[in-house]
């Protein structure tokens, strides 16, 4: 079977990490590298120390809006699908590569595999959540990484088969733990830090970020904790730091860093407190790495890491922050996610489907 993989961003190549290696012990996997990040810090980092096989073919298609962005995705993919004829096209997550080869798949008559079907914030203003929804309906294999993401493309009336195969992303948690470990004390180093005394943040979204009003007030939450914080910066919040005057006053807040590999970043996270993120992908690592988690949206798609009390919605609310990041974490913590074999059966569901 030939078996077309489309991805562009950071989560999606720490994904494909995991799959990539079991599919290709059985059949013909094709690599298409949209370019959604393209910048080394974000990309090539991640397939040197994941060892994800280089992609066959790079779009080289980043950056402008979200609409411009799909359309030059779409137009340099759907040839390419064409020409390649794959028995399956396979995407991750919610991203606006994930929709570019949901939406040439399905032009071309090409069977679609969804990795990570079934997740919903509910909130549709989110191009994340557009992306995921639009790209389910398309989808003839589903593929849920938990029973909650299954009932959800049921209740929808989803058209393509659903199957709970885990979440691949412990796969990579625990093929790479060692390595993580190994590297605690160099990287605490590297930044002047203390394991269990700092926090970690994140913030990339385009409601965060983008708006001077909103990105001011998640400076103003950052300057009014009362611990170290450590900020790898994604390169469009460093834009827009520098755009609406306020990158002074984050240096003040916060230990500002360039973005961070998979292994660097899952070593700082290991080690912190707690993390204050927008991004989803960081909700389940957090969970997986077991610290606590303050997301900085009024709503997730990871809801069985708030139900069992590692996760805290606050959205901007500097006191609703501080206010999570004063509660211990819980003792207990469920297996939400899988049992590390998630990659296995993501290509065994391929190849019956």
């Amino acid at each position: 079977m030939r078996v077309a993989t489309v991805l562009g961003n950071r989560p999606q190549f720490v994904k494909a990490s995991a799959v990539s290696r079991q599919l290709r012990t059985r059949h013909e996997e094709i690599l298409i590298h949209t370019g959604q990040h393209h910048d080394a810090d974000l990309s090539t980092v991640f397939f040197e120390e994941l060892e994800l096989p280089p992609p066959e073919h790079e779009l080289r298609v980043a950056g402008a809006s979200n609409s411009s962005q799909l359309a030059r995705m779409l137009r340099k993919l759907a040839p390419l699908l064409a020409k390649l004829h794959p028995d399956a096209v396979l995407v991750y997550g919610d991203t606006n590569s994930t929709l570019a080869g949901a939406l040439g798949a399905a032009d071309l008559g090409i069977p679609l595999v969804h990795v990570e079907a079934g997740m919903r914030s509910f909130d549709r203003a989110m191009p994340e959540e557009r992306n995921r929804v639009l790209t389910d309906q398309l989808a003839s294999l589903l593929l849920c990484s938990s029973e909650r993401a299954a009932a959800q493309l049921h209740k929808e009336q989803a058209p393509g088969e659903v199957v709970v195969v885990g979440d691949v992303m412990v796969d990579v948690a625990l093929a790479t733990r060692e390595r993580v470990a190994a590297l605690g004390e160099s990287v605490l180093r590297q930044f002047g830090l203390r394991s269990g005394e700092y926090l970690l943040a994140t913030a990339h979204r385009a409601g965060n970020v983008d708006d001077r009003e909103h990105l001011s007030a998640f400076v103003d939450l950052l300057e009014n904790l009362d611990r170290p914080v450590l900020l790898p910066l994604h390169p469009r919040t460093r834009t827009r730091l520098r755009q609406h005057g306020l990158l002074a006053r984050a240096k003040r807040a916060a230990l500002l860093a360039a973005p961070l590999g998979y292994l660097e970043f899952a070593t700082l996270l290991h080690h912190a407190r707690a993390v204050l993120t927008d991004s989803g992908g960081v909700q389940k690592e957090a969970y997986l790495a077991r610290v606590p988690c303050v997301t900085l949206r009024g709503e997730t798609e990871w809801t069985e890491t708030v139900a069992t009390g590692w996760n805290t919605l606050v959205g901007l609310d500097g006191a609703a922050a501080r206010a999570a990041l004063a509660k211990p974490a819980p003792s207990a913590h469920p297996h939400l996610y899988g049992d590390g074999r998630a990659a296995e059966r993501v290509v065994a569901a391929i190849a019956q489907h």
